[in-house]
């Protein structure tokens, strides 16, 4: 059994980053690897600016991109094994018997109120996992404040206390955080205990190099579950963000990266978010979906656009008609979000048409077509097969090619000008809702065109 500890200590101070949530990765992946422990700590000693929506933004993401934590006491006092995470609010004795420590050792002193740590002056070495050995001139560094004058610890003690009682063997962090490790290895002297090894992951970069904010595009990870992203995908491309399996793949399960992952395979340098990159990888997720597992992720994303009428049961007598018409859109898109925009008409008779594509389609001649293509309907066999030979023999007949026929009948049986195949989406639809909705258009447009004249 692995003795590796790792943890993921957030702030809950706004929405969880997707650096953030890499970092979180990385800590995980590397205790599932080892066979280790993985542990959530909030860090949120600073009641002025923590709030309980960020606490939880931070448990929905971790827990949607399937990042589960392995130990930590619960709010009422009582121990979960499985669910955590560690509080640092509730832990302000802990803290307090430290800071008391260092007084009675004189390696901390009372300064106007607050308390200060001894700093020592001298030149500390980092030993990096991934940076290697780093070093820091602290010959002219002030006395590090520990705690303030109100009594509360500051971050760099409340980090370094609770990696030490949580018994944390690898502090994989952002390389933000390098400059503070100096820091954090002499607190750990001054306490008389080894540090953890250190491990600093790259940054996440923006396309252009600039830095990630949390204006970016994509750096909030409640983003990509409200756009119809896959958690499985996200969490692919993370992993490449700093990492690869070193065989050029980009799509690679994570029961794969457990195995592989380690962390001197952790590349330096800075990290570029490409949204497109991301879009694709879920694209290929997303197409590898079975319809089944699909059913209940479009469910829940076209409930929640208002698409699915309110007496609509997709387990029900609607089944056949929704797996039908989801399993020809599925083949069409990289993104469930999209699947609102896609299968709107499938399920009303009162959609917009596409104002450009009603110019450009139902002129006289077009509404002529769309007629006498609507009288052939009525007879012929509705199945993609003879829906295609109709239209193509139509066409040939009249010396036309079948787009004269195709565009006009897209656009009276949906609104739009592109979507799914044609043929399919007319056998799905059905003979009845196709001729009702031709005849609607038909209707419609002739009535708007006398009127023009």
């Amino acid at each position: 059994m692995s003795n590796v500890r790792v943890r993921f200590a957030p702030s809950p101070t706004g929405m969880l980053h997707i650096g953030s949530a890499r970092t979180a990765l990385f800590n995980w992946l590397y205790a599932r690897h080892t066979g280790g422990t993985f542990i959530l700590r909030i860090e949120d000693t600073d009641a002025a600016r923590n709030t309980p929506q960020a606490v939880a933004a931070i448990f929905a993401g971790l827990q949607w991109l399937g990042i589960d934590w392995d130990e930590g006491p619960m709010a009422d006092g009582t121990t979960r094994g499985d669910k955590g995470p560690y509080f640092q609010s509730q832990r302000r004795a802990i803290y307090d018997s430290y800071v008391q420590k260092l007084l009675s050792s004189g390696k901390a002193y009372e300064f106007e109120g607050a308390i200060k740590f001894r700093t020592p002056k001298e030149i500390i070495t980092v030993p990096d996992v991934i940076c290697g050995d780093v070093q820091f001139d602290r010959t002219q560094e002030a006395d590090l404040v520990i705690a303030r004058k109100d009594g509360s610890p500051v971050f760099h003690l409340t980090n370094v206390v609770d990696d030490l009682e949580m018994g944390i063997t690898h502090v994989i962090r952002g390389e933000d955080h390098l400059s503070n490790t100096s820091k954090h290895i002499a607190l750990f002297r001054a306490l008389g205990a080894e540090p953890p090894k250190y491990a600093h992951i790259p940054l996440i970069l923006n396309r252009d190099g600039s830095k990630m904010s949390k204006r970016n595009e994509g750096a909030a990870v409640a983003e990509y579950p409200a756009r119809g992203y896959l958690p499985e995908a996200v969490m692919n491309y993370l992993c490449l963000l700093g990492w690869s399996p070193k065989d050029n793949r980009e799509i690679i399960t994570m029961q794969e990266v457990i195995e592989k992952f380690d962390l001197p395979q952790v590349n330096r340098a800075n990290a570029r978010f490409d949204m497109d990159k991301l879009f694709w990888i879920n694209g290929m997720y997303f197409s590898e979906m079975s319809l089944e597992d699909t059913v209940p992720l479009a469910e829940k994303i076209l409930k929640e656009a208002k698409v699915l009428p309110a007496d609509f049961d997709v387990n029900g007598e609607d089944r056949n008609y929704f797996r039908a018409a989801l399993a020809i859109v599925k083949e069409k898109i990289k993104l469930a979000g999209e699947l609102p925009e896609w299968m709107s008409f499938f399920f009303t008779d009162e959609f917009s048409y596409e104002e450009k594509a009603v110019a450009k389609v139902f002129t006289p001649e077009g509404l002529k077509l769309l007629k006498q293509l609507r009288d052939d309907l009525t007879e012929a066999p509705f199945d993609v097969v003879n829906l295609e030979l109709r239209v193509k023999s139509l066409a040939a007949a009249l010396g036309l090619k079948s787009g004269a026929f195709v565009h006009p009948v897209r656009l009276a049986v949906s609104g739009r000008s592109v979507g799914p195949s044609l043929y399919h989406m007319l056998e799905v639809m059905g003979r009845d809702r196709v001729l009702r909705r031709i005849d609607k258009a038909l209707e419609r447009f002739s009535k708007a065109q006398a009127a023009a004249v």
